[in-house]
């Protein structure tokens, strides 16, 4: 099994938080860190757009990738809303057969 870190940002603490909350109650992530907003600056339909978001941390397993994607796709009010997947190379072995436990 290999731990992964999916990172999206959110429009609002709100929805971040209920998003979240949710993933975690539904064992998609073993945690979820919600950091400070952020000023995101990025082109969108031709035009630089700028927007405070707030930055989630995932922590999941590969095998629930696809679930956390369909998860985070039926909730986020984004028409395409970021999701990125980072393989987590190395940690530290309990934290990662934590992760591994709580998202079986």
């Amino acid at each position: 099994m290999t731990a992964i870190l999916v990172m999206s940002n959110w429009p609002d603490r709100e929805t971040a938080s209920r998003v979240a909350e949710q993933l975690v109650e539904a064992r998609l992530a073993a945690c979820v860190n919600l950091l400070a907003p952020c000023r995101s600056i990025y082109h969108w339909q031709g035009k630089t757009e700028s927007a405070e978001e707030i930055p989630m941390l995932i922590k999941t397993t590969e095998t629930r990738y696809a679930e956390v994607e369909q998860y985070i796709r039926a909730h986020h009010p984004y028409e395409l809303p970021e999701i990125l997947s980072v393989p987590v190379s190395g940690g530290l072995p309990d934290y990662l057969q934590w992760v591994y436990q709580e998202t079986a």
